[in-house]
Formats: C-alpha cells, structure tokens, sequence
C-alpha cells in the first residue's frame, strides 16, 4: 500500500500530465499497481471536503461500495496527475517518484541518517554516542571498550585536518573503563581537550569560556549547565562535539554523499576496536578481572534499562533504535554498581540523541525511570590524574581514586604510604582520594600536638604529615629490647560535646626507631699472619714484614688457627730488614680495610695519624726507627661476609738532620735539610688478608 500512497501524493502539481478534477475514473492499465495481491488497472478519484479518496474498486457502485481504498489523504491543491514516462517530485519533502517508459515504478529519498533541506537537498544529520565503555556509531553498531586506552572516534579527508579522539579510563573498578576526555586534533593546530568538570585546554593552557568562546585555532567552544560544546566548521559540514563528563556526543551534519571516507569508531561500522588504537602505553592494553559485586541485581538492572523501550520513547523510536542503548545499558549496570548517576546516563545519552537528530525533545522519562533533569557535573571540580569526579557518601561531589591506583593500598587495607624515616625527622603521607572516600576531612586530622596538621599538595592530592627533632609535635619515645622507638599518632579532632560523631574514627600509628648495636660472636681466622716483602726503594734493597699479635708485648702471634673475636683488640707490627737505622726511619703513611670486591673501605691510618673518630686506633713508633705498629679493635663490614684486606702504605725517610716522625698534634713540622742525601723512590705497599 505504501508505494501507491507515496506515488500519489507525489502526483500533484506535475504539468502536462493527465488532471483529474473532482471525481474521476483514472486509466493506469500502462502502469499497473498491485494492491494487496490483487493488480488494478484503474482507479477511482474524489475529492470529498479537501480530503482525497482513492479507490481500486468502482467507488460509485451504490449497491457493491468499493472496499479496496486509501482514504482520508488531504492535499492542497484541487488536481491529482498522473504520466508514465515521467517524474514527479516534491522538493519540500525531497521525495522523487519515476514511471519509466517500461512502467516500471521507483522512488528516492533521503537516506536514513539524511533530512530534506528543501529544494530536494538531503543534509546528513548523524550522533554518534559515546558513553561509558560504549561507542555507539552513526549507523547505531555498538562497540564496547574493554581497555584504558586512547581510540579514534572520527577521522577522515571529509572532515580533513580534524581527528577526534576518545580517552578511556577506569573508575571504581579495574575492569570496567569509561570515556574520561575527548581531544579534537586539528592539523598544525593546538589540540582542543574536553575534560571533566567542564575543562577546556588549548594545548595545555586552561581555558576560560564566557557563554561562547572562539579559541585561537577556530574552534567555537560553548558551555551551559548540562556541558560543554566544542564546534568545527569547513566548507559544506559541521562537526560539533558535546561532552558532560561522562557521555560524548558527536553530532555532525553536511551535504549527503560527503560522508563515505569517514573513519573511526563512530562512522565505520566495519572497523574493530584494534584497528582505531592509538600507539601509546602498553599498560593501558591490561586486562583486569575483579570480583564480581554482588551487590548489583542484573535482572533489576536489565528492567531498567529497557524503558528506553518504554511509549515514553515513541516518537524518538520512529528514527532512532534504542537496542544498541539498552545492550550497552545492561552490559555495563550488570558489573557495575548504578553510582554517580549510571542508572540514568544511558537513557538521558538516547533522549539527548534523539532530540539531536529530529529535534525533538523527551523529558517525560525522567519520572518514571526515577531520574532528576540534568544537573553540572563536577563543573568546575579539578581531579589529579589518579583521580576521577564522583558523588561522595554525604552526596557532594569529591575527586575518588582510580581503582589500578588505589588496588594496592586496598589490598593492604592502608591510607597512604609507608612512614619515611630520615636523620632528625619523620613523615607519613596519606592518600587524598582514600580519604574521601571514606568521608574524612583531612582538615580534621592532626599529630599528637592538634597544631601540627596535614599539608595536601595541589596537584596529587596527597596529605603529608610529619615531625622533626626541632619540632617534635607530641612524639613519644620508649625502648623496647633492642629497639629505641619515636613514635607519634594521627587523629582526628574532637569537636563534638555528645561525643558521637558521623565519620570514621582515624587513628593512624607511625613511628621509626634506632636499632641498638647487636652482639655478634663472630670469629675472624687470619688467612696470612706474617707477611714478608721484599723491597726495593732507591739504591737500598731491604726486606719489610707485616706481622699481627693478640697482645701489647707482641709474644701470642696470630696464625691461620687463631680465633679473633669482633671488638678484640690486635696489634699489628710493620719492621724492615737490611737498613741502617741511622739513615732512614720507616714511616707508615696510610693503613685501611676493604672488602675483597673493594667496594667498602675503612681508614684506620691516615697522614701517618690514627683515624680521628676511632678510638680503638692507635699507632706506636711510627717514624722513629726501622719499625712502628699499630693496633685496633677488630670488626666486620656490615651485609658483607667473605675476606677483608688490610693495606698499608710506607715509606722510608731520611733521618739525617731532620724528624721523621708524622706531627699528628697540629704542631708545623720541621722541613727537610737542603743537604738530604737519601730520597725514596718507590713507596711500598703491604697487605695482610682475613678472613671469616
């Protein structure tokens, strides 16, 4: 019935084709119609009351009324055409009806994502929505993302210079991502962002927008209560992106035809999630699989999301199908709990498509899904980048963490970050989202002394507290065995005479503590208790020994069986052989201990003087003839086991007309005779090894 109806109301107006006027019988035996199974070959005009009635069988039969009728169709003109071999059209409706020579019958019209402009022009009109994990595309396919990653909405030489790109991120749960900003990217332009809380960057620069604003690359960027609008002109289309925080809608419209090069999620129906990936951080490829909350009802879930199927959607289900909104509405409400206004972010995204598109405006839903008209979302609100805008638990907005981000802390059941320990002081820093989320104002929070409060820093939201020795803040101090503790407490303040109160009790230890010196019976055996070199310095060849005792009169040599044990006192005797000592003096300039790799070192002697701050050193003889030594208490490197080496540097001094001996009392000491004989050339090195 459809074709002859479409044909006739085409049929008006159409010159040099046969009129009717009145009531008249039609001859179309050259172009049959079919109706209902049954060809006519004519018809029966009448024009009753400016409405027009259309009948196949013989409408002035009193006795047999004709049954097959199209009736109650109103024109405005007093003539009804007809003409095979010819067009007709209307340009109001951009309807085009052809009978062809051959009787054959066609139609056009715009096309299902077109609306007539008038004088026969079709303007493509499509949205493509993207909502939560959900991109609905101009052709109403669905995709869902599954990833925190970046994709391409929208690209392509029909609307050269421009890409728009959609950010994914996670919220409350690890495996649930939603859209979380929108960059239009425009060749040798600074990107446009769309954030949450109603931001606008140019590049990094944030903006200010005053009703609507015009940024410097051509973008129109608007903002009213429900969002912000960021708008593309070039040449014959527009491309206006909307976004309110948790749903993008690309609206765009052009001339028909111009649109079969578009690329990305929202206008290619046949692409895959994969091909529309930008390159970027391999993390946000990750998968999670959090458990399940069972919390969430599906069925109730799936009820409510099927009032997009509701009589209150009608006139937008004419034009738009809302099966692509309710699958990604169960899909997602399924895993994720209906928060921050989830339950109705998919309706509000299909009534805002609708009346996008056909410009007609649906509120009726709202009561009966239990949903409030649109308000600001987090207008205005700036979260860190671990962060996300949300509903806190006394129903104001607050900045909530992401769930990869907060998972380990949650994971321990802990606020913030292990207590840093340094030298004089101590610090603990808490997470700023934790504490919203738990409805604590970290304002309230103080150390032992209510004056020392928490400082948040401004760009991550996190709350230090911390004391020093200049400024203890109430840090208490015990022992406990080995262990000297300073610990302090952060808690919240008492500001209620009825002693109750309406937030979590916070009371949050943290302390740091010195370690007393263990007592480590661990013994040494000495690998080469006598070590003798020959050396050979100058013109003189004489031999140099380094030898180790146990006791002050160096009787009880050490050898390779002696056990020595840690803080046990050693002596160790450098002498030399084949000298006169009325010449030279053996002076020993530098001893000190390393491990086997060298890595660790110990001075025990140095300029010819024992090492200031120890005082188990002390060096005996040192300059005054063919032989000094030197002792000191034994020990070992800490986190560090296996051989130590024991160096010592040495060299021969000239003892005529001068003082051999190091001045380690500060005293200047005397300078050498210009008449010197005896020079050495080539210091000696020696070293004795231990090892445990």
């Amino acid at each position: 019935m459809l074709r002859p109806l479409l044909f006739l109301s085409a049929l008006i107006g159409l010159a040099g084709a046969e009129t009717v006027n009145g009531s008249s019988v039609v001859d179309i035996s050259d172009c049959p119609i079919t109706f209902y199974g049954k060809q006519y070959e004519e018809l029966y005009v009448s024009f009753e009351s400016q409405q027009l009635v259309v009948c196949f069988d013989d409408y002035y039969n009193v006795s047999q009324p004709a049954q097959d009728c199209i009736l109650g169709l109103t024109v405005d003109k007093e003539s009804v055409m007809y003409k095979y071999g010819g067009n007709a059209s209307d340009p109001e409706t951009c309807f085009s009806l052809t009978c062809n020579d051959d009787a054959v019958l066609s139609t056009t019209q715009c096309g299902p994502l077109e609306y007539c402009q008038g004088n026969n022009i079709c303007i493509r009109n499509s949205v493509c929505t993207v909502t939560g994990p959900a991109v609905i595309g101009f052709y109403g396919d669905l995709n869902t993302v599954q990833d925190r990653c970046a994709y391409t909405l929208l690209s392509g030489s029909t609307v050269s210079g421009l890409t728009v790109v959609g950010y994914f991120r996670e919220r409350r749960r690890r495996d649930v991502s939603f859209l979380d900003s929108v960059t239009l990217q425009l060749d040798g332009e600074e990107d446009v962002h769309l954030e949450q809380g109603g931001i606008v960057k140019l590049g990094n620069t944030m903006q200010t927008i005053n009703g609507s604003t015009v940024l410097s690359n051509g973008v129109e960027v608007s903002e009213d209560q429900t969002g912000v609008t960021a708008k593309v002109s070039v040449l014959n289309y527009t491309i206006s992106v909307f976004f309110d925080g948790n749903t993008a809608q690309i609206f765009s419209t052009g001339p028909a035809g111009e649109y079969q090069d578009l690329g990305g999620l929202c206008a290619n129906s046949s692409t895959s999630l994969s091909d529309e990936r930008l390159p970027g951080d391999n993390d946000c490829e990750v998968l999670y699989n959090d458990t399940a909350d069972s919390s969430i009802n599906c069925t109730t879930m799936t009820e409510h999301c099927n009032l997009l199927n509701d009589t209150v959607f009608t006139s937008c289900h004419n034009h738009i199908d809302p099966t692509s909104y309710i699958d990604a509405c169960i899909d997602t409400l399924c895993k994720y709990p209906a928060v921050d206004g989830l339950d109705c972010q998919f309706l509000d995204a299909y009534a805002r498509h609708c009346s996008l598109q056909i410009n007609d405006t649906v509120d009726s839903w709202r009561s009966k899904a239990g949903c409030s008209s649109p308000q600001p979302f987090c207008q205005g609100r700036i979260c860190s980048d671990h962060e996300f805008c949300a509903e806190t638990i006394g129903g104001e907005l607050g900045c909530f963490c992401r769930a990869v981000f907060a998972f380990p802390y949650k994971s321990n059941d802990t606020l913030g970050d292990p207590t840093v320990c340094e030298e004089n002081s101590a610090s603990l820093t808490l997470v700023g989202c934790l504490l919203e989320e738990r409805g604590i104002n970290y304002t309230t929070l103080h150390l032992n002394d209510p004056t020392c409060t928490g400082q948040m820093d401004e760009v991550d939201h996190m709350v230090t507290y911390s004391y020093n020795s200049s400024d203890p803040c109430g840090t208490e101090v015990t022992s406990n065995n080995s262990l000297l503790i300073y610990m302090n407490t952060i808690t919240a303040q008492d500001s209620s005479s009825d002693n109750i109160t309406r937030q979590d009790q916070v009371d949050i230890d943290f302390s740091c503590y010195y370690t007393q010196p263990d007592v480590n019976n661990m013994t040494f055996r000495i690998k080469d208790s006598s070590v003798i070199q020959k050396i050979i310095s100058g013109t003189w060849n004489y031999t140099l020994t380094m030898k180790a005792y146990t006791d002050a009169r160096h009787t009880e040599a050490v050898d390779s069986n002696t056990e020595v044990q840690l803080n046990q006192k050693i002596w160790v005797v450098l002498e030399t052989d084949g000298l006169d000592d009325g010449l030279v003096a053996l002076v020993t300039d530098s001893c000190w201990v390393t491990n086997q790799a060298e890595t660790l070192r110990y001075n025990l002697i140095k300029d010819g003087c024992a090492k200031s701050d120890d005082e188990t050193v002390d060096v005996e003889g040192n300059g005054e003839g063919l032989s000094n030594y030197f002792s000191f208490n034994m020990f070992q490197f800490t986190r560090s086991s296996g051989d130590v080496d024991l160096h010592c540097k040495l060299h021969l001094c000239a003892t005529l007309n001068q003082t051999c001996t190091p001045d380690c009392g500060g005293a200047p000491r005397r300078r050498r005779s210009a008449t010197l004989k005896y020079e050495d050339e080539a210091p000696a090195f020696i070293t004795m090894t231990w090892t445990n």
